[in-house]
């Protein structure tokens, strides 16, 4: 039996390795904006986080399989039931293999780059005959549980349908809807009850005429959002739903943020191609498909991109919690980092512009402390969400169909999306698309002032969001290398996250979250290998 490369892998659990040459500087590198000297004592014993050979161990071991595998789709079809795999696992596996080749130069990484994009193609919607919640089947990958809108419909006793009923707190499919006998014949009650998030909501004496002030509809809407975010929309007036237990079911939704994680280290690789002669004559075909995979992949959010404020929205009446509103800071970003790299590969002006309206809209968030550092929120300011709004009365004059009022929300963006939006600035930068390099110097005084710290004893500690807000634990240290970034303004960040690293020791056998965790760890490990040139 002829074994393919991925299964020669995970059967030998070796494969040959080429040079190990240290690359220059990336072009466009600014000096480090500060010279700390190193705050913390050089590792003894433990993991030696900046070798390739650990690198190397660990990208085997996630080949022989588990969660977020590049042949495993995007949604609950997956084996462990959970959604966004590959979008938050098998996309940084591929991150890191990018970084590992500038790091070192050798076409081993683009290889195994290749072995994975493939499967991951390979599993789009479009691939696999799977559609989204409006029946389209697309070049990109869905995802529903536990992100997205829940429903259930309740029916008379004929099996007609009468009532649907929609969750939009996440987790929806953790609910169980149960309808019981009203006090009159005409009336019944539900409870909803999520064992995920612990949370129970009930709705006594409801019926289905639209002239009672008891209307199930009217009633509902008047107490959202409520402990679920539950809406509720007539299907037939009339009649009186059986009694009974039914679940919710998601719908599927492609989220631009899972494109374009996913898509980004595909359009690098599409970048590095293009931009060296030695790569072309060996990956030119793989680059023009993976270019045309990634082109068709981003258009899927053409809708959703706002060209007047650089922002992505959620369309009305999408099934997402807040439809109607401007997506997350970092979930737009999260696509531009993709539309950096199209932007490098191809010179194309329709993506130099979103870029550069992207990166306007970033920079209009960013807020200077007294540190000279940068602070920003999870959610835009001036958006929906940042003001809060509130019902009309009407679901088709309110802001969004599923949370009829809501915010204001006004968090500080946490450091493991805030590294999406630092990737996506210096990308950014580096293609002249937006930002300066003082901006640069201040997003690095982020991490080193408000994100880096240590305990009285003097070992590396980390803030949970950029303003330096709550201790973290080892879990939200793991994610301090995705900021690597920006350590080519001060090597202070790439010292802190090694130190942090050298502290906890994290593996794939002691990550309590291995599922997610594993492909985290391998882009980190990566990037502390990336890092290190940048040390002095």
């Amino acid at each position: 039996m002829q074994l393919d490369r991925r299964d020669f892998l995970r059967v030998s659990g070796a494969a040959a390795l080429a040079g190990t040459a240290l690359t220059a500087l990336t072009a466009h590198a600014m000096p480090a904006a500060s010279a700390q000297n190193t705050r913390f004592p050089a590792r003894t014993s433990g993991i030696d986080y900046t070798a390739r050979r650990t690198f190397d161990d660990w990208d085997r071991l996630f080949q022989q399989g588990g969660p977020g595998q590049p042949d495993q789709p995007n949604d609950n079809t997956n084996a462990d039931g959970r959604s966004g795999m590959l979008a938050w696992s098998q996309s940084y596996v591929l991150l890191g293999l990018v970084r590992m080749y500038e790091t070192y130069r050798d076409t081993y990484y683009l290889d195994r780059l290749i072995d994975n994009v493939d499967q991951v193609l390979a599993v789009r919607d479009r691939e696999r005959g799977v559609t989204d919640y409006r029946g389209l089947s697309l070049p990109a990958w869905r995802a529903d549980h536990p992100y997205t809108t829940g429903y259930t419909t309740l029916a008379d006793s004929n099996g007609n349908p009468l009532l649907e009923l929609r969750q939009a707190l996440p987790y929806a499919e953790d609910t169980t809807v149960t309808l019981t006998a009203g006090s009159t014949p005409e009336a019944f009650t539900v409870t909803l009850v999520n064992t995920q998030v612990n949370r129970t909501a009930t709705h006594t004496d409801l019926t289905m005429d639209p002239a009672s002030p008891d209307y199930a509809v009217s009633r509902i809407y008047a107490a959202a959002p409520g402990p679920l975010q539950l809406t509720a929309r007539a299907v037939a007036g009339g009649g009186v739903p059986v009694a009974g237990e039914f679940p919710m079911r998601t719908k599927a939704v492609i989220f631009a943020v899972h494109t374009g994680m996913i898509t980004y280290p595909i359009a690098s690789f599409v970048r590095l191609v293009y931009g060296s002669p030695v790569l072309r004559r060996r990956y030119r075909s793989k680059a023009a498909e993976y270019l045309t995979a990634c082109r068709e992949a981003v258009a899927v959010h053409d809708w959703e991109y706002q060209a007047a404020t650089g922002h992505l929205i959620w369309p009305k009446e999408q099934p997402l919690a807040y439809d109607g509103c401007e997506q997350p800071i970092n979930q737009t970003l999260g696509l531009g980092q993709t539309l950096v790299e199209l932007a490098l590969a191809t010179g194309d002006r329709g993506y130099r512009r979103k870029v550069a309206s992207m990166a306007r809209m970033f920079s209009g968030q960013l807020a200077v402390d007294a540190g000279d550092a940068y602070q920003w929120r999870y959610w835009p300011m001036g958006g929906r969400l940042y003001d809060g709004f509130t019902k009309t009365g009407s679901p088709e004059t309110d802001v969004s169909v599923f949370t009829p009022s809501g915010g204001p929300a006004r968090q500080f963006e946490d450091i493991s999306h805030g590294a999406i939006d630092v990737e996506f600035a210096v990308r950014a930068f580096r293609a002249r698309l937006g930002f300066t390099g003082l901006d640069m110097a201040r997003l690095a005084r982020t991490y080193t002032q408000n994100v880096a710290s240590t305990d009285p004893d003097g070992l590396p500690v980390i803030h949970t969001t950029v303003a330096g807000t709550t201790l973290g634990g080892p879990s939200v240290a793991h994610q301090a290398p995705r900021w690597m970034q920006a350590t080519p303004w001060d090597p202070a960040v790439h010292e802190h996250c090694l130190a942090l690293y050298d502290r906890y020791q994290p593996t794939p056998e002691r990550d309590g979250q291995q599922a997610i965790g594993f492909g985290w760890l391998l882009a980190n490990t990566a990037y502390l290998n990336w890092g290190a040139r940048y040390r002095r």
